[in-house]
């Protein structure tokens, strides 16, 4: 069972810039893609963004495109999430997950996909 662990969260002026990390505790992180949700308070949790196992392909949410950048270094077993020129609508709980490659195909951004997810970091923008 993969266990994934966020970090990098915090509380950060409108137009700022966090990096968030997921670690993950697994042997082989490039056989799994990747994604990040988020979820505002009496909000669903959202799609942000997806990264497949050797970070050839990303996917954004639309919204969010230009802000937002996904990366992963397998050789650490972490994923990434940069986010600039932070918004007070970006305030959230941010989560990672993971999914094995195969059976993601197209829907990385199902929240229901991913069978892994670890506790969330809070991220919070103050105007």
């Amino acid at each position: 069972q993969v266990q994934l662990v966020e970090s990098g969260g915090g509380l950060v002026q409108a137009g700022g810039s966090l990096r968030l990390s997921c670690e993950a505790s697994v042997r082989t992180l490039s056989t799994y893609t990747m994604g990040w949700f988020r979820q505002a308070p009496g909000k669903e949790r959202e799609f942000v963004a997806a990264i497949s196992t050797f970070g050839g392909r990303l996917y954004y949410a639309d919204s969010l495109k230009g802000r937002f950048t996904i990366s992963r270094d397998n050789a650490k077993n972490t994923v990434y999430l940069q986010i600039d020129s932070l918004k007070p609508e970006d305030t959230a709980v941010y989560y990672c997950a993971s999914v094995r490659d195969y059976r993601v195909g197209t829907n990385y951004m199902n929240r229901n996909v991913y069978n892994a997810w670890g506790q969330g970091t809070q991220v919070t923008v103050s105007s």
